[in-house]
């Protein structure tokens, strides 16, 4: 076990907009499958409650069509409207946690889909806002929580035709979501391996910015930063990173959107790589004098690229 450990929107009438999760492609009516996945859920819970439509209602203080709207798919409730109905249903832990990992994927893919990049990394942001800790594991770049701003903007932007504005607010929300590093009492491990520092875009004096903020972030007392070198033997092959949040979610960016996972079998997984690799990390002093070196090799790029 990893030891980092208003009322409601009807969703109707939007463009045919989409995302990639879940290895296809998610649009509108992938998205209304989902609403009437919620939908059943809270009938059957209601059913299982023995009360009638009119009945959760009153109980839980909202309008009756509003519960008949969310039952046949056309509405997603606030957070305000789901306590008030899981109070009045009186859920317990496994059907709450069924209910908020279900809304959670709906909440994201809203946002994505109704904010290009910038309405991506909301969301993202707000992620990581809600997590008390958080492990990354990161084989092809740098996490974006350790991202400089110019590494956010071209992460955001390489290789992609996307529109300049719309990366520009996106690079801005990626590096303000970073002030969560310094909040009292949350927890962040990250594990890198050496490749992810070694991929470089934009120019290696970029780079070099780089490494003295990841230097910098792994000092902070709540944080734990570990590179893996090259020179260690690869406990598993690194196919992908990925983020675990409080233990509950596994995130897993794509080039065109994220997975999230909430399965135990999935989380276990992830939980399982990230322990064998923060174990083959190196952190402090040792952290230190890898970055050097790496940091050697920019130079030396820098210089021969001057000449």
């Amino acid at each position: 076990m990893i030891t980092y450990k208003n009322n409601s929107a009807v969703i109707r009438g939007e463009p045919a907009l989409r995302i990639m999760a879940g290895g296809r492609t998610l649009g509108v009516d992938d998205r209304q499958d989902r609403l009437r996945e919620l939908g059943e859920l809270l009938r059957r819970l209601r059913k299982s409650a023995g009360l009638t439509g009119k009945e959760l209602a009153q109980r839980a203080g909202v309008a009756q069509p509003t519960i008949s709207r969310i039952e046949t798919g056309q509405l997603l409730p606030t957070p305000e409207t789901v306590d008030r109905v899981s109070a009045a249903l009186e859920l317990d832990e496994a059907d709450r946690g069924a209910l908020d990992a279900l809304l959670v994927r709906l909440r994201d893919e809203v946002s994505r889909l109704k904010g290009g990049l910038a309405g991506r990394e909301a969301a993202n942001a707000a992620r990581v806002r809600s997590a008390g800790w958080m492990a990354v594991f990161s084989s092809a770049m740098v996490p974006p929580l350790l991202q400089t701003a110019e590494y956010a903007r071209l992460a955001l932007t390489i290789g992609r035709e996307v529109d300049e504005d719309d990366a520009a607010r996106a690079a801005a929300v990626r590096v303000e979501a970073q002030a969560t590093l310094f909040e009292v009492g949350r927890k962040f491990a990250f594990v890198l391996t050496e490749g992810a520092v070694r991929t470089w875009p934009g120019s290696p004096s970029l780079m070099l910015a780089q490494l003295d903020r990841l230097a910098q972030v792994a000092t902070l007392p709540h944080v734990r930063l570990g590179v893996v070198p090259w020179r260690t033997e690869a406990p598993a092959f690194p196919l992908h990173g990925f983020t675990i949040f409080d233990g509950s979610v596994s995130v897993v960016e794509s080039l065109t959107g994220d997975l999230t996972l909430t399965e135990t079998g999935d989380l276990e997984a992830h939980e399982e790589v990230f322990e064998a690799f923060a174990g083959a990390a190196l952190y402090k002093d040792e952290l230190r004098t890898l970055l050097a070196e790496i940091a050697a090799d920019y130079r030396a790029l820098e210089n021969h690229s001057a000449n």
